[in-house]
């Protein structure tokens, strides 16, 4: 953290830095209400008092980042240590305080002492294959073999269909567990249940007040839930599976199951788990943090072949972040269940052999430039239809021949894009004509409650989700009706979460503290994603020695500042939006202030200093 005399800015009380920087919490960050993307510039979070821990030295002020970075994303002063090194001992609830989960452990424990035949039913991305994963490799390590059964995504569509578990049943298996599916499938439920199989169901998506018949349902998104369990809904079903995986092993101990043999090192799913918490968007606060940082450990070991293969198919050498779980390994995992077959995520994952898992992992890759090329093509013609829907409070897409298996990712750039919720939907995906649709919320939108209320008013044949994604299935006729239902449902948190819609800043350095070490001490504070978010810097004031576009739509800048100090600056996929034109076409020598992610650039001889920028603000 050296090369500039005053580096770093905070939004404290006292009189420490740069007393202009010290602007309260209704204030614009440097006077910056209207920036190049359109937002005012803000603490994320306010006035905070750090004066107390000032002074201390270089280690202090280490010390005093990480606690701001803390505290601005909720946490209490007095529970502080317990989120500055997140473990599963500090986070993990016991598994009993969720509803149905002894009675689920108990039936899977009885399947492993009975040696009963059991399938995992699992989704097809990338949620659905790691809690699969999961369970399969659980139950191997306490010596049952299980089946697997991942539907094909355009064939059979998301959740379990009755049709598929009564011939799972047909096929010998006493028990089925559905894992990132099942919640609300009623119908298929029923019918296992008419075919005398037991199904579990471990999900995490939205119920409905009524649920579905099932031997237990694990789900702390049930509406029946007490306090405890319904403040881990957060969790990803990798997560909720990883509860049953730990509820599991307790009750076989309690049995006696191990005293002849050795119990499965829980610790070693992690790897999993952080990979499905990572790539379902699942908010990274509380025990999800926990699980991925510790994850994020057991990753590092490349103990799982088919991980391993995972990651040296992604070209990381070294140990993966959070970033490459959802930017690397997540989408290639994904490309199977969406343009490829959708069982090659479960076989990679739970591989014994290494050129096995090798294959597959090339396979994987493969299938992902595939699935980018259809997305690209998708995405185009989607994006054509948005001028016309400005007045709408959710973004409706919806194209002949699209394919099913990229809506998701093109509604995620259509949200990105609009700053609303978005749905993008493959018309005639079946045999009758009907659309499957996928959505993308913002913060502040429940779209996933949305999706089910409209379900429930007749205006989809099929649908469901959480807050921020949803999945459905409708009549092309009813297409105009569900936009004008969701605007009279959504308009107003849609208008109130595009108002609170801010650049968000954690802290301000002068060019020359932009350096490596900082950057390893804003890691500290991590692992970030969905609901902690990673710290946002803003540095300046810079000019703009050189500004190019590079790759298909990304702008790189070479700035420098006052102070000496002289980085680069990259903003991906927007060199023909407002921010990047301007900024290729800044006047020669005007000033800056830049905010945006520092990260290493490791490409060189040693390690640099980037910024991957949010957004930009011209000084006068």
């Amino acid at each position: 953290m050296r090369g500039s005399t005053k580096p770093f800015h905070f939004p404290s009380k006292d009189g420490w830095g740069n007393a202009s920087l010290m602007e309260s919490r209704s204030a614009c960050v440097f006077g910056i209400d209207r920036s190049l993307t359109g937002k005012a510039w803000r603490w994320r979070g306010g006035n905070m008092d750090l004066s107390d821990s000032f002074g201390r030295g270089p280690a202090g002020l280490e010390d005093d980042i990480v606690t701001q970075l803390l505290l601005s994303r909720g946490v209490a002063r007095e529970d502080l240590e317990r989120h500055r090194n997140p473990s599963l001992r500090a986070f993990l609830p016991d598994p009993s305080a969720f509803r149905d989960m002894d009675a689920a452990a108990e039936r899977l424990a009885q399947a492993v002492m009975t040696n009963e035949t059991t399938t995992v039913y699992g989704d097809y991305d990338v949620d659905g294959a790691t809690s699969a994963a999961l369970l399969i490799l659980l139950l191997r390590a306490l010596g049952h073999q299980a089946r697997y059964y991942i539907p094909d995504r355009l064939l059979e569509g998301y959740g379990p269909s009755g049709e598929a578990l009564v011939k799972i049943a047909g096929e010998g298996s006493s028990l089925i567990v559905t894992v990132d599916c099942g919640a609300m499938a009623h119908e298929a439920l029923d019918m296992a249940h008419e075919a005398g199989v037991d199904v579990i169901v471990v999900d995490h998506h939205k119920c409905s007040p009524v649920l579905p018949r099932a031997t237990a349902l694990v789900n702390p998104n049930r509406l029946d839930e007490d306090d405890l369990a319904a403040s881990h809904g957060h969790l990803a079903a990798v997560g909720v599976a990883f509860l049953l995986a730990v509820a599991t092993v307790r009750t076989l101990r309690k049995r006696g199951y191990f005293e002849s043999r050795r119990e499965p090192d829980l610790f070693a799913l992690l790897d999993l788990v952080a990979l499905g918490t990572v790539a379902d968007v699942a908010a990274l606060h509380g025990l999800n943090r926990a699980l991925v940082a510790q994850g994020l450990k057991v990753m590092a070991k490349r103990d799982n072949i088919g991980m391993s293969a995972l990651i040296d198919a992604s070209r990381l050498g070294r140990a993966p972040t959070c970033s490459d779980l959802g930017f690397a390994l997540g989408p290639r995992i994904n490309a199977g269940g969406r343009v490829g077959e959708s069982t090659l995520g479960v076989r990679l994952l739970t591989s014994t052999d290494v050129d096995e898992a090798r294959d597959i992992a090339a396979q994987l890759s493969r299938l992902n430039d595939e699935r980018r090329s259809i997305e690209q093509a998708v995405q185009e013609m989607a994006e054509a239809q948005i001028e016309r829907q400005h007045n709408r409070a959710v973004i409706i897409c919806a194209g002949e021949g699209w394919h099913p298996g990229v809506i998701g990712i093109v509604a995620g750039r259509i949200k990105e894009k609009t700053g609303k919720p978005a749905l993008v939907i493959a018309l005639g995906a079946d045999d009758a004509g009907n659309g499957k649709g996928s959505g993308r919320s913002i913060s502040g939108v429940d779209l996933g409650a949305a999706i089910i209320a409209a379900r429930e008013a007749g205006l989809l044949q099929a649908g469901g989700g959480h807050a921020m994604a949803c999945g459905l299935t409708i009549a092309p006729d009813k297409l105009d009706a569900l936009s004008d239902w969701l605007d009279d449902r959504l308009a107003a948190d849609v208008s109130l979460a595009s108002a609170n819609r801010h650049m968000l800043l954690d802290l301000a350095l002068a060019p020359g503290g932009l350096v490596p070490s900082l950057i390893e001490t804003l890691e500290s504070a991590g692992p970030y994603g969905m609901g902690w978010p990673g710290p946002r810097v803003a540095v300046g004031p810079v000019r703009i020695v050189k500004a190019d576009v590079v790759g298909a739509d990304h702008l790189r800048l070479i700035v420098s500042g006052p102070d000496g100090g002289r980085f680069k600056a990259m903003a991906f996929r927007s060199a023909e939006t407002d921010m990047g034109q301007a900024l290729l076409h800044a006047t020669h020598g005007r000033k800056l202030w830049l905010a945006g992610r520092a990260k290493i650039d490791d490409w060189g001889s040693r390690p640099a200093a980037e910024l991957h920028l949010d957004d930009a603000a011209f000084c006068d």
